[in-house]
């Protein structure tokens, strides 16, 4: 396969999942704000900005944080390249860039969302509107991912795509962990104290595992059960475990593929001895923000990794 088009299926699948887990983000934050008094709901909002690390971008245009300036300014501010808007329209760029790489039916549910997405997002977002806006962004991500796991072959495309959903999603969910547990906190004296209950259920919700974690720990939302749930629970899709295993089937698949092993692989492997027999009593004795910090640095090493193995740029 091209350099070019693994770069292709690696990035369209980066930049549809970062455009989900944003709208679960603002979708979190949004119930946040309505349920809490003026100043938490600002917080709240303020956080959503910190994540993504819009803070300068979005300064220079607000004085101040309130949900229709933050959701807009994330899903469609001309002043802000990394959008929602420009995510889904580099989705359908990289498909386009792909395209023999995927099915009819990929590319169909790429082009249709996009279409309707350009299409929503091109006035404006009124508090009326945001909640439905929302919900279209998360149902393109599904039917993406549904068309592509149904017609795809189990070949190297298909691991490309997968590494980037993976590294993607690694990425976002250590940082809404970080954020939440770092930069809402009142101050330092909270780490590894009992925090509001509201805080920590938002980050359930961000990484879409309120009900699931709410089944297995009987409705009780703690800290140190939410941090071990998305942080080494690898039966959860969006914990940082299981994207670990999954990221790595992929990279040892493309391995096999290539009859070589990479730099990725490498570091894989330190990254995996990172967290080998980790447990969460150990994780807060370190530190969760130094934990999370030093994940997200790898994560991204191993990025960068993948697209030098196999030539993203050539």
């Amino acid at each position: 396969m091209l350099g070019r088009t693994a770069n292709g299926l690696f990035w369209m699948f980066r930049y549809l999942e970062r455009a989900e887990n944003t709208a679960r983000l603002l979708e979190a934050a949004l119930r946040m704000a309505l349920t809490r008094d003026v100043v938490t709901a600002e917080a709240e909002w303020r956080s959503v900005i910190a994540t993504l690390g819009l803070q300068t971008s979005y300064e220079a245009l607000h004085n101040g944080y309130d949900g229709v300036s933050v959701w807009n300014f994330v899903l469609r501010g001309p002043a802000n390249p990394h959008n929602v808007r420009h995510m889904f329209a580099a989705v359908r760029s990289n498909a386009r860039e792909a395209r023999i790489n995927i099915s009819s039916d990929v590319w169909e549910a790429v082009n249709e969302n996009w279409m309707k997405l350009d299409r929503l997002l091109t006035r404006p977002i009124t508090q009326v509107m945001v909640g439905d806006v929302l919900a279209a962004i998360r149902r393109a991500g599904t039917q993406v991912h549904g068309a592509f796991d149904g017609s795809i072959l189990r070949d190297e495309g298909f691991h490309f795509a997968r590494v980037g959903t993976f590294i993607e999603r690694a990425d976002s969910t250590a940082r809404i962990v970080d954020m939440k547990y770092f930069i809402l906190l009142p101050s330092l004296s909270y780490v590894g104290s009992s925090l509001d209950t509201g805080q920590w259920e938002q980050v359930l919700r961000s990484v879409a595992g309120a009900r699931v974690y709410s089944w297995l720990n009987a409705g009780q939302i703690e800290a140190r059960g939410i941090v071990e749930f998305v942080v080494l629970d690898d039966r959860f899709p969006r914990s940082l475990a299981f994207c670990r295993n999954a990221l790595r089937g992929c990279l040892s698949a493309l391995a096999r593929t290539h009859g070589c092993e990479g730099q990725a692989m490498a570091l894989m492997r330190d990254a995996d001895a990172q967290m080998a027999g980790l447990t969460v009593d150990q994780i807060f004795e370190h530190g969760l923000h130094e934990f999370l910090v030093d994940f997200l640095d790898r994560n991204n090493a191993i990025a960068r990794a993948i697209a030098e193995d196999y030539r993203f740029h050539a």
